[in-house]
């Protein structure tokens, strides 16, 4: 999953950070309300971890100025404001939860495992595709009920691509979805940790993830 981190408090980014990480999430970081609002609008997110309180834009006008712009990005609102106005206010403009600082990273992980199974944003806890049986929860593959297991970076891009089954998926949206911005974008990680997951889920002379020349790669049964 690739999020949004807006927060400008660098002593909660460290801990935030390592948090996400053991849900395998990537995400980009934003320490202003500006920059933050601006990738918010640029960028296909699957959740916004957004302050409350930010130099430039404030969290009220960032969630008034996605939602004026057609973005439904779930946005969970951190704040150490606690009176039950602000909340309603919050969650009334597009806001999909308020956690109240100081939170615990257990409590906001299970918030965000929570909103993203929600049914409007369409996700499965397993999902199936042939053979293939995804947890979306544990992490987990199985193939014909066998386990098979895959490095934290193999299993997000299995699970961005089989979530959009069917899709033809550019290099481009791949690298930017499954790692952050320090990867060098000349390198061949994407296609080695393609060939990596064809060689664990695919059966010999059997095809599930197809390379369309020059457009990128899709997943399904059949091409």
């Amino acid at each position: 999953m690739k999020l949004l981190i807006i927060e400008d408090d660098t002593e909660i980014l460290g801990p935030l950070s390592l948090a996400l990480k053991t849900i395998n999430a990537v995400f980009d970081i934003a320490q202003d309300g500006e920059q933050g609002c601006f990738l918010a609008l640029l960028n296909d997110y699957d959740l916004i971890i957004l302050d409350y309180n930010l130099p430039k834009l404030n969290g009220k006008e960032i969630i008034k100025k996605l939602r004026n712009d057609g973005k439904n990005t779930p946005i969970i609102v951190t704040s150490v404001r606690s009176e039950l106005d602000d909340k309603i206010d919050l969650l009334e403009l597009g806001a999909d939860d308020y956690l109240v600082k100081p939170f615990s990273f257990s409590e906001l992980l299970a918030r965000i495992k929570t909103i993203l199974r929600r049914p409007k944003n369409i996700k499965e806890n397993i999902i199936k595709m042939g053979d293939l049986e995804v947890d979306c929860d544990k992490f987990t593959l199985k193939k014909k009920g066998q386990r098979i297991f895959l490095s934290a970076k193999e299993f997000a891009l299995l699970d961005y691509l089989i979530k959009r089954k069917g899709k033809v998926l550019s290099r481009q949206e791949i690298m930017e979805h499954i790692w952050d911005e320090n990867i060098d974008p000349f390198s061949n990680t994407v296609e080695v940790h393609i060939m990596n997951l064809r060689k664990k889920i695919e059966a010999e002379g059997e095809r599930l993830i197809f390379n369309f020349s020059n457009r990128g790669y899709k997943i399904d049964t059949e091409k």
